[in-house]
């Protein structure tokens, strides 16, 4: 217990200095609202569209692109948090002085899903509550069920985000973009608003392969008839875990690399 309490406090500490770069900058809290805003407010528009022309079954689809756009941005802010604020220590160049400090990689990442969480909660909320004002859609009317597709989606965005970062200490400030396209690249095959079927018969297995597909299906199998998709949500859980093992070793490997480099001093310079 005694040497749980360091740790802790060392985690703290880094998540502390990230509350407050967002505390005293309003840019930085607007940025958070602007894209999950701006996205529901788009597919809102559409999905009220289909609703108006083809009653019913519009409903039912206007449902499904609402609560695909809602839950996917979990799983882009919460890849986003990580990987940007594994990028503020760089652009800072705090990256040296961190691991100077007892800090160990494993409390990096800890107090970076720590940020992440704390962004979505920002970024989310307002996008929630905006559904429900503008279209009367509840995405907590899917019940208990909703906590499971959205923790699903966040370790998704953490082995994603691992992925990346794994990238950056690889290849430095040119691998930086990633950050914030990789997740958006997987979106065509992550079935957010159409299900895997519709996809050309050689990319479904791709789409099968990734957690997001599965939370989808079983979020569409929930709007639809009410009935929770326990086998898809296996899968999304299963695929996460072993996705989560594989990004995790590159990660270890990859920082074991860039120390030998001493790539954690010179990186992003």
């Amino acid at each position: 217990m005694s040497g749980a309490r360091p740790a802790l406090r060392r985690v703290w500490a880094l998540l502390y200095r990230h509350i407050a770069l967002y505390r005293g900058s309003w840019p930085r809290l607007l940025e958070l609202t602007y894209w999950p805003t701006l996205q529901l407010c788009i597919w809102g528009f559409t999905a009220s569209f289909f609703a108006a022309r083809l009653g019913n079954p519009g409903a039912v689809a206007a449902g499904a692109l609402l609560g695909g756009v809602l839950l996917w941005e979990i799983a882009l802010r919460t890849q986003m948090g990580v990987a940007m604020g594994f990028l503020e220590e760089i652009w800072s160049r705090n990256l040296g002085h961190v691991f100077v400090s007892p800090l160990r990689p494993w409390e990096l990442l800890a107090a970076l899903v720590g940020v992440a969480f704390m962004r979505v909660a920002i970024g989310i909320t307002p996008a929630l509550l905006l559904a429900w004002f503008l279209y009367a859609f509840n995405l907590f009317a899917l019940g208990p069920v909703l906590v499971l597709f959205a923790v699903n989606l966040m370790v998704m965005g953490w082995w994603v985000s691992l992925g990346v970062v794994s990238l950056i200490l690889r290849h430095g400030a040119g691998a930086e973009a990633l950050a914030w396209t990789v997740l958006f690249g997987i979106t065509p095959f992550a079935a957010v608003f159409y299900p895997v079927a519709v996809l050309p018969h050689a990319l479904q297995p791709v789409a099968l392969a990734l957690p997001a597909a599965h939370v989808f299906e079983g979020m569409r199998a929930a709007l639809s008839t009410g009935v929770v998709a326990w086998g898809h949500l296996g899968w999304a859980a299963g695929l996460n875990l072993a996705w989560l093992a594989a990004a995790g070793a590159l990660f270890a490997a990859q920082f074991r690399a860039a120390r030998v480099r001493g790539a954690l001093i010179s990186i992003g310079e």
